[in-house]
């Protein structure tokens, strides 16, 4: 009986931490998208003809997204009974969302307004039993266009 309320406590004490951790990511991520929202991200394959005269550079921004153990336990209850595995859509979204930061970071960099071409590809790190989902990577990458300065 005792080793279960040890479970139980420690169970609930990941799963706590591991939302908390989440939380300040959103968080963090929320304020950097307010920094960086000067730059126009667009996935039209090219920019309008008027843009004027500008140099153009590949720029891009990657990361790695780890689902802690406890979602990973309730995400393999909910595919028990199926339904949406909300603890893989808000891995998905963290990554995805921080990838476009990182690649518009790049573009700040660079003295860049706009991307174009917008792209993001996304892989699973690692299938571990039963072929769960452990991390998620996404890479972000356009075409940053920077102004002229003359």
């Amino acid at each position: 009986m005792e080793s279960l309320i040890i479970l139980v406590v420690l169970t609930t004490l990941g799963y706590a931490f591991g939302s908390v951790i989440e939380r300040r990511h959103f968080a963090s991520i929320i304020a950097r998208e307010h920094l960086l929202r000067n730059i126009m991200c667009f996935s039209a394959r090219t920019p309008p003809s008027d843009i004027g005269p500008v140099d153009s550079q590949l720029v891009g921004g990657n990361v790695v997204i780890s689902i802690d153990y406890f979602k990973l336990i309730a995400a393999a209850l909910r595919g028990l009974i199926g339904g949406r595995v909300s603890a893989y859509e808000t891995l998905v979204e963290r990554a995805r969302r921080e990838a476009i930061l990182r690649m518009k970071v790049a573009a700040q960099d660079l003295g860049a307004t706009q991307i174009f071409n917008v792209k993001l590809e996304t892989a699973s790190i690692y299938n571990g039993y039963q072929q769960q989902t452990g991390s998620v990577e996404v890479y972000a990458y356009g075409t940053a266009l920077i102004p002229h300065t003359s």
